[in-house]
């Protein structure tokens, strides 16, 4: 149904703004509103397009499509980026949601999901699956003919953090102590590709995906720098951005035999596994390979390298993201 709403100008003059809202079971399907001098020309263009749409699709019937299936193209056409997104994707596959016809989803069903995610998980993984549904939704609504109005995921999100159901991220605090690399070191003396990635890890700032991705051909040595290809990036994909090597970290870099394309030619889950491995045999709790990146980056502030330097070794793209990785206490300073 069209209305008609009159709105004074800036200069005196008034404008009649003709908006067509089109509902199936509640939910938004279609929205478009256009703006005339004369209210005569408002109402003659709502009915006139009143008309179109319902011999338009907009008010047939569409067909049942599960959740899971939208996921499951999704991933297939757009080929998602990141361990723990493809796992959360897969995993939401999988739930009860996932069957939800797409066209009939509700901010009802959305909180009633993330309720039951909290009896299982923390408020901070929980509100990932609300991200990658709305993700996902958003990106197929502009490939596929969706009849749902995306403002259901603001409307349950308002709820859910007024509720403390979901929550972003907490800063992640827990940094290796100088007794758990000594022991983690004697521990792959044995396997010195370990030791060495290890310690390239907490001089470099590099993320094991990175580290295993890292080219003979792309390193300079003139300056120790080096190519990091497919860096993580939310905004954009095939990111390449070269950065600078501290001189340990290209010491070790030097100790590798060059028998490939590859200076690290492992794979991440293998080490990760090791690490892993390492780390509960030595009774090391919550230590995470990660964590020598925060370690690294607050390496390098401990060491008077501004924010600018340290971007040119982390490759973080601003402080807001690279503060998250660094762990440093108000006594530190010396002033």
């Amino acid at each position: 149904m069209a209305s008609i709403r009159k709105k004074t100008r800036a200069d005196g003059t008034y404008a009649y703004k003709a908006e067509i809202v089109i509902k199936k079971d509640g939910v938004v399907v279609h929205r478009e509103s256009k703006t005339f001098n004369k209210q005569k020309l408002a109402k003659d263009w709502a009915m006139r397009r009143e008309v179109e749409l319902q011999a338009s699709n907009v008010y047939a019937k569409k067909d049942y499509l599960p959740i899971r299936d939208v996921i499951a193209r999704y991933i297939k056409e757009f080929a998602p980026e990141g361990r723990t997104k493809n796992a959360d994707l897969n995993a939401l596959m999988k739930r009860d949601i996932a069957v939800i016809d797409v066209h009939k989803l509700t901010s009802k069903d959305l909180i009633k999901h993330i309720r039951q995610r909290n009896l299982e998980c923390k408020p901070q993984t929980a509100a990932n699956d609300l991200v990658w549904l709305g993700t996902v939704i958003r990106t197929m609504t502009g490939v596929i003919d969706l009849d749902i109005d995306v403002s259901i995921f603001d409307a349950a999100r308002r709820v859910l953090r007024s509720e403390n159901l979901i929550a972003h991220s907490e800063q992640r605090e827990r940094l290796p102590t100088k007794q758990e690399l000594w022991i983690l070191s004697r521990y792959f003396y044995d396997k010195p590709f370990m030791l060495h990635i290890v310690w390239f890890a907490i001089y470099s700032a590099r993320r094991l995906s990175e580290i295993t991705r890292l080219e003979w051909d792309d390193l300079r040595h003139e300056d120790r720098t080096c190519i990091i290809r497919d860096l993580k990036d939310p905004r954009k994909k095939g990111v390449t951005k070269r950065f600078k090597l501290p001189v340990s970290a290209y010491k070790i870099i030097m100790k590798q035999p060059k028998s490939g394309r590859f200076i690290f030619p492992y794979n991440p889950k293998t080490i990760s596994k090791y690490h892993t491995d390492a780390c509960k045999f030595l009774g090391i709790e919550g230590l995470h390979f990660h964590d020598y990146r925060h370690l690294a980056t607050t390496r390098l502030f401990e060491a008077g390298l501004s924010i600018v330097q340290v971007q040119q070794i982390t490759l973080h793209a601003n402080w807001a993201t690279l503060q998250r990785y660094v762990n440093l206490n108000p006594g530190d300073v010396d002033i």
